[in-house]
């Protein structure tokens, strides 16, 4: 069976750090595997606002890597306030009754100045680059994965030009993604994203998306293919590591301002002040960028003295600790918009044998996921009774030694067998 050549087109890699990165390093991994030949594009000096040099040696060596220059305005409005960019350019924006002036300034910017975002500038350089390319190489295939969703842009214009056959991948939502609300938009700034979304699903030949919410949602706009091809895990989450000796409560990922849980706050509080020993194994782990308003509320409740604010640390750091927490919080933005958002981190949690509590909006995506696989409880924001009961349920299993995950069905979500779904997706029919 000849070789097939899959050109894909991503924003995030190594040495990028972040979920971003994670879903097409993996699908490039077993790609080879399959019989498909991984062309990878990605720019040449980009501005990642995580940096993970481990993730480097994850690289395929199998892999083409192609790369191109790339203007970005997040390098010059850096020079004005680095941590400001860092922060929007990640996702974290200020509440917004604590924005500054600048902060208004960088996000009416971001929103209405750059469509779909400040990775547009890529777009034509790209495209003139890559019809070179496709034609010198007889490349008949094309992905195009976003956020960012300017590189929907590049797979557009190349299939206008070219004719390629080509899947556009949403790793989250476009228009209905929960930030979008906070960009500021102006009226017209808001038709032209709409008016984008709507070209590029129904101008690719199919769309991939992260989940069933997602799929409905565009299913209402387009009535191309829409296949569901969820994140997952893969086989170095097999790791063993020795259990934290605390009663560690661990976040894992950005703490966003907007992912707040007042109710798990007030019910640690409660079981503070109601068990004798409760607060001598206390330890709430926060492991990557947390919001300064998610910081104050936990200094505001008292729970201080047993925070461990780790910060970011690289991918391989972030699966040992997954491994020796006690219990993992899986957190989302309480809102309509946030049902289709299935976090990449869920399915390294899930096989990581510690049992999940997972926040969120009522009918999310994830919160079937957990059921099914039995790898945690979920709770939407009214649970604060509910989510208080398993809080003691887990710490007297905590002291008894007996505290895990008792999870099934695990193998359809590990990374191979998503690559051999995603295979059968792409050489469908060519």
């Amino acid at each position: 069976m000849k070789e097939k050549k899959i050109l894909i087109i991503t924003y995030y890699w190594p040495p990028a750090g972040g979920p971003g990165v994670q879903r097409w390093l993996k699908f490039v991994k077993y790609l080879p595997d399959f019989g498909v030949q991984p062309i990878v594009y990605i720019p040449e000096n980009p501005t990642y606002p995580i940096i993970d040099e481990a993730l480097v040696k994850e690289v395929s060596d199998k892999a083409i890597i192609l790369k191109h220059k790339i203007f970005e305005p997040y390098q010059l409005a850096s020079f004005l306030s680095k941590n400001k960019t860092k922060k929007i350019s990640s996702g974290i924006i200020p509440n917004q009754k604590k924005q500054s002036f600048l902060d208004k300034v960088f996000l009416w910017v971001r929103g209405n100045l750059f469509i779909p975002d400040a990775r547009v500038f890529w777009v034509k350089p790209s495209v003139t680059f890559l019809e070179k390319y496709i034609q010198e190489n007889n490349i008949d295939t094309i992905v195009t994965s976003g956020p960012p969703h300017s590189l929907h842009l590049i797979g557009l214009e190349l299939k206008q030009k070219l004719g390629v056959k080509w899947f556009a991948d949403f790793r989250d939502p476009w228009t209905t993604i929960g930030y979008h609300k906070s960009l500021r938009l102006s009226n017209f700034a808001n038709k032209k994203h709409k008016a984008l979304e709507h070209q590029v699903l129904n101008t690719a030949d199919t769309i991939i998306v992260t989940s069933n919410t997602t799929k409905t949602e565009f299913q209402a706009i387009t009535s191309k293919p829409i296949v569901v091809i969820t994140n997952g895990y893969d086989t170095e989450n097999g790791i063993k590591q020795a259990l934290d000796t605390k009663f560690t409560l661990a976040h894992i990922g950005s703490f966003l301002s907007e992912r707040n849980p007042n109710f798990l706050w007030e019910s640690l509080v409660e079981l503070i002040n109601e068990i004798p020993d409760f607060k001598t194994h206390l330890e709430i782990k926060l492991i990557g960028a947390v919001s300064q308003e998610v910081l104050e509320t936990i200094n505001q409740f008292g729970l201080n003295p047993y925070l461990n604010n780790l910060g970011y640390v690289s991918h391989s750091e972030a699966i040992a600790h997954q491994r020796k927490s006690q219990v993992l919080l899986l957190i989302e933005i309480n809102s309509e918009d946030t049902k289709s958002i299935i976090p990449g981190k869920l399915f390294e949690y899930m096989v990581s044998g510690r049992p999940i509590i997972a926040i969120g909006p009522h009918g999310s995506d994830f919160a079937e996921i957990i059921t099914k696989t039995n790898t945690g409880v979920f709770f939407d924001y009214s649970d604060k009774m509910k989510l208080k009961s398993v809080l003691l349920g887990f710490y007297n299993q905590f002291l008894e030694g007996k505290l895990q995950s008792n999870a099934v069905g695990l193998q359809q979500y590990s990374r191979k067998s998503l690559t051999k779904e995603l295979v059968q997706l792409l050489t469908l029919n060519l």
